[in-house]
């Protein structure tokens, strides 16, 4: 008990390092520390930003060497499959590790490619649990093992959700099943997206029942304050970052809810249910049933044998990014993975970051990132002098980030390293 009070403590240290901007007896520092608070548990059971896109950003070969933040871990294995130099993985929160550390001993010692996806993709089987004690769990560090040993009040392991839908775990697994239950009280079934076989059928059926809830009183009250997003991880510096992009959909949009309607739209219509597994997440809780839908590509049966051969260029660790790269040699890495972590960040820490980032990157090393609103948040943030190292790729990003089927971000950006 003590040890995973400890590991839960570090995270809280972590995560309020990353988001406590203000005083603790002001507004905004309440709401900064509810948000460490709930953030320093498991937020994403599965991470919310596309792979595909990342790879084809990154340009990734035998040769690369690339730092990303884990998350969930989806991402991180994907890019397995283009078999890296080598990958490292940080991450703040003790249980975003645990989850990837748990998949990586997953892929080496599960048996076969079966138990592997009904482990991740299904993850409601009560053969898991019988598989993590037989084939796993001998193979976790003491971290890991904590994690997942650990009893709730009914005295049940926390490895069990692996039995019960695992995706519906997690701040996010959660915030998603509370708009779910919201929308029905309100009148619409979310599920029924999934119901439809063409983008024509999707369109009609997200008119016709999700998007009528973002014109209610209570949906544009709720949504109007920052908590109300804390469920997608989004802080609240984040949150006004995304409240930046109200005047790109007109000056009389009243509310949040106009901006979160275009992008919940964009994740319903804009990509056929048989190629994004985003919107089976959101509009479904889990991946399709049967194995019939799409997964992240480290759970599809052609990666299978590349995950499993470079597993051990895998280097998994609980720091900030920055401090990190701190103790990572100069001109040694060619991709850096940021995903939305910059909304979070003042200047001060802007320039740290990118001051190590510009120190360890090799000629032509790749950085990408999301924003919650459309621009870049760099120009005028990071000191001149490092940024006229970097050419920003605007018009590839711009492509790029039409791409990714997760369709929750306003941008995504490629910078490349000049020398």
């Amino acid at each position: 008990m003590a040890a995973a009070l400890r590991d839960r403590k570090k995270s809280s240290e972590l995560v309020g390092a990353a988001v406590n901007r203000s005083g603790l007896f002001t507004l905004e520092g309440l709401r900064e520390r509810t948000f460490t608070f709930w953030f320093s548990r498991l937020v994403y059971p599965q991470i919310w930003e596309d792979p595909v896109v990342d790879m084809a950003a990154l340009e990734l070969n035998d040769e690369s060497r690339i730092i990303t933040i884990g998350s969930g871990g989806c991402n991180a294995l994907s890019y397995l499959a283009a078999s890296p130099e080598h990958l490292t993985v940080v991450d703040l929160n003790a249980a975003h590790i645990a989850l990837i550390n748990l998949k990586l001993a997953a892929a080496q010692h599960l048996p076969d490619y079966q138990s592997f996806y009904r482990f991740f993709a299904d993850a409601d089987h009560g053969t898991n649990v019988e598989y993590y004690d037989i084939y796993i769990r001998d193979h976790l560090d003491p971290a890991t093992l904590r994690y997942w040993e650990r009893r709730n009040i009914l005295g049940r392991r926390r490895i069990r959700q692996f039995s019960q839908n695992f995706y519906r775990y997690g701040l996010l697994g959660n915030f998603i099943g509370t708009c779910h239950r919201l929308s029905r009280m309100l009148g619409a079934d979310p599920s029924k997206i999934v119901m439809g076989t063409t983008l024509e059928e999707q369109r009609r059926i997200f008119n016709e029942t999700l998007a009528p809830l973002f014109d209610r009183k209570i949906v544009r009250w709720m949504v109007d304050h920052p908590a109300s997003l804390y469920g997608l991880g989004i802080p609240p510096a984040q949150y006004y970052a995304l409240a930046g992009d109200r005047g790109k959909l007109g000056e009389d949009t009243p509310s949040m809810s106009a901006i979160l309607r275009a992008r919940v739209e964009r994740l319903a219509c804009d990509f056929p249910l048989g190629e994004n597994y985003f919107a089976w997440q959101a509009f479904n809780r889990g991946y399709a049933p049967d194995g019939e839908g799409p997964v992240p590509p480290y759970l599809q049966r052609e990666n299978y044998e590349n995950l499993r051969a470079n597993l051990d260029q895998v280097d998994v660790a609980q720091i900030s990014y920055t401090d990190r790269l701190a103790i990572t040699d100069d001109t040694s890495l060619d991709g850096y993975v940021l995903l939305d972590a910059q909304d979070w960040m003042n200047d001060a820490d802007l320039n740290h970051l990118w001051t190590e980032i510009t120190r360890t990157a090799r000629p032509g090393a790749r950085v990408i990132f999301r924003t919650s609103a459309t621009p870049t948040i760099l120009p005028g943030r990071v000191s001149a002098e490092i940024l006229s190292r970097w050419t920003y790729e605007e018009e590839r990003s711009l492509r790029l980030g039409m791409q990714d089927r997760s369709a929750i971000y306003g941008g995504f950006h490629l910078y490349r390293f000049e020398g």
